[in-house]
């Protein structure tokens, strides 16, 4: 977990680093997660005109002016604080926000002259599902003007009227057509298009008393356009290489955003996850209205073809979720606001941001990724393949010594009634195997090829093919070398007395069991890799454990005799157990040479079970 925390990973719970490495797709957010967040408006259109620079002034009608400031400053969630001793402005808010007020006050906007001259009536929140949000204010004139900010296609389809050059009202109608084709050039160049309108109202058509203030539905129609500007969000760095690595790797990505559909095609395609345009088509990418409107059974057809939802609301991301995994996806989801919570909690492992997330989100994530970057998301992938891999090593490395020794027990037992290996050796087999053996596998650091082969299934087994084949080839060898040492070691050694040669058998049975397990850890690491040290210097721990291990018997055998029952042993002998154990190498090797299905061992045993019984009931 500490090594993840260097990764900016943070593991709140456990059992999600190995889901992770089982992943088969991400739903990720756009803003903050593939772009940097850091907002900055670069396009302007007030009326017909488009200013170039984007905060030009100048030719701007003073009225329309006016009006822009006004709906910006009052209409917002952000701040604008001036230091008195002359220093920096710094500017609060959403990414969004900000870059919204730092236009206006490029554009001259008094931030704190505006608010102290008009009263704020109501306030309609920003609303995810209808990508808007408005305010009713009261001017100095007791004129009320209301507000409204929010998606630039939504909010142009509520108005009626646009501002001209000249700060007079014109008809739209007309000129939809012109305003839709320059938000969709500016979402072309994956820009987020926002539209700024307002509208006049009556003070007496507002509730005077509170409680009805607080029911009434702010106008949200025959309204008057005054500007809309696009704010680029540039892809983060290292993002489109990310996902190209998720692609090789087998997981899909997939970009759910709130962004129009033009807006999220562009990103997609800056940052890879779109391949081409011709890519960008339904049901590749959607609309989350569209995805919404769908039946169950057809959103679970559509949902694995999609590969960007744009205009999305959190609904939208449960639902997408909810139809991936029916269909045997392993989901993990991107997340950061109160309204991501439900999605996190349905996925099978959900990453909430650091830095841009709610504590609700992160509350209901498994993992936290502190830098909000996507790249930090492909690690965890990594690691948690790391994970799912050493604890495959570990269990095939166990399997191995516990059939192995249970085998040459068990066959001794039977045919003359004496164990070769007795309690203390086994118990001290368990200790330096289970415990080291556990440390020292499980250690192995995350690899580039881990992300070269497909994730694992949901219905997967963890003990594949690979690895039964690697535990019998080993447990065969290690069983038939020390039962023809049991049964025919006497013969072989030849000592003083039939005493000491018994003694010196067990002794030697012992000893070679443990050096082939300690030489076969080295195979443990790589089940299907053909060069089992590759890499094996950059794990010191493994490296240490190992010599720990080594010593650790050496000092049993040679001066813990009567603890473990066992005597010293010459320098033939000791050579001879280590050669034995040496030789799990090139055997390794050649296990590896036998080809396994693919076809998971318990599926075959199952599939000839019941054809054997059909056979019979025939």
């Amino acid at each position: 977990m500490r090594k993840m925390m260097a990764d900016k990973a943070l593991v709140r719970r456990l059992s999600a680093c190995e889901t992770m490495g089982s992943a088969t797709t991400i739903c990720s957010d756009k803003t903050g997660t593939l772009t940097l967040n850091q907002m900055t408006v670069v396009e302007t259109y007030v009326g017909r005109k488009k200013l170039d620079p984007p905060d030009d002034s100048s030719k701007l009608h003073p009225e329309v002016l006016s009006l822009i400031n006004e709906g910006i400053a009052q209409n917002t969630t952000g701040n604008i604080f001036v230091p008195k001793d002359g220093g920096e402005t710094e500017v609060s808010g959403s990414p969004t926000e900000k870059a919204i007020l730092s236009w206006a006050m490029k554009l001259g906007m008094n931030f704190e002259l505006i608010r102290s001259s008009s009263k704020v009536l109501h306030v309609f929140p920003f609303n995810s599902e209808k990508k808007r949000g408005g305010v009713a204010v009261k001017r100095a004139d007791s004129g009320v003007h209301i507000h409204w900010k929010g998606a630039a296609e939504i909010v142009l389809g509520t108005c009626t009227q646009y501002i001209d050059s000249n700060g007079h009202p014109q008809s739209i109608e007309e000129e939809k057509a012109f305003f839709k084709k320059a938000i969709d050039d500016m979402a072309t160049q994956s820009l987020r298009c926002v539209a700024i309108a307002y509208r006049s109202y009556e003070f007496d058509k507002i509730p005077s008393k509170e409680e009805d203030l607080d029911q009434w539905t702010l106008p949200e129609h025959e309204l008057v356009l005054l500007a809309i500007v696009g704010i680029k969000d540039p892809c983060r760095p290292g993002v489109k290489d990310a996902v190209r690595l998720c692609t090789e790797a087998g997981v899909k990505v997939r970009m759910v955003t709130g962004d129009n559909l033009q807006t999220a095609k562009a990103i997609a395609l800056e940052c890879g996850i779109l391949v081409s345009l011709e890519d960008a088509v339904e049901p590749n990418i959607i609309e989350g209205k569209t995805f919404r409107q769908l039946s169950e059974m057809e959103r679970e057809q559509v949902a694995k073809k999609i590969t960007v939802m744009g205009r999305s609301s959190p609904n939208d991301k449960l639902l997408l979720v909810q139809a991936l995994r029916k269909e045997g996806e392993v989901v993990a989801v991107t997340g950061d606001g109160t309204n991501d919570a439900p999605a996190l909690h349905e996925a099978d492992i959900g990453l909430s941001m650091g830095i841009q997330g709610t504590e609700v989100a992160k509350e209901s994530s498994d993992i936290i990724i502190l830098d909000d970057n996507f790249a930090s998301v492909v690690k965890v992938v990594r690691w948690g393949r790391s994970v799912y891999a050493n604890i495959q090593k570990f269990i095939q490395f166990q399997l191995t010594v516990n059939v192995a020794a249970l085998c040459i027990n068990v066959v001794a037992a039977v045919s003359s009634g004496e164990v070769p290996l007795n309690a203390v050796q086994l118990l001290w087999v368990n200790l330096i195997m289970d415990t080291l053996g556990a440390l020292a596998l499980a250690t192995e650091p995350p690899t580039d090829s881990l992300m070269n082969r497909s994730p694992v299934g949901r219905r997967e087994p963890l003990i594949t093919n690979v690895m039964w084949r690697n535990l019998f080839v080993q447990a065969f060898y290690q069983v038939i070398v020390l039962l023809v040492l049991n049964f025919g070691g006497e013969s072989i050694l030849r000592q003083d007395t039939r005493t000491h040669t018994l003694e010196v058998k067990n002794t030697i049975i012992f000893n070679t069991f443990v050096m082939c397990q300690i030489f076969n850890e080295f195979n443990a690491r790589k089940p299907e890799g053909m060069n089992v040290f590759k890499g094996v210097t950059k794990n010191r721990l493994f490296v240490g454990i190992v010599g720990v291990t080594f010593i650790l018997q050496i000092l049993i055998i040679e001066f813990l005799g009567k603890f473990a029952t066992t005597v010293r042993l010459n320098s033939k002998q000791w050579l001879a157990c280590v050669c034995i154990g040496l030789f799990s190498w090139p055997l390794a090797i050649i296990g590896k040479l036998i080809p396994v299905s693919k076809t998971p061992l318990s599926r075959t045993v199952v599939k000839a079970f019941r054809r054997l019984k059909k056979t019979r009931t025939e």
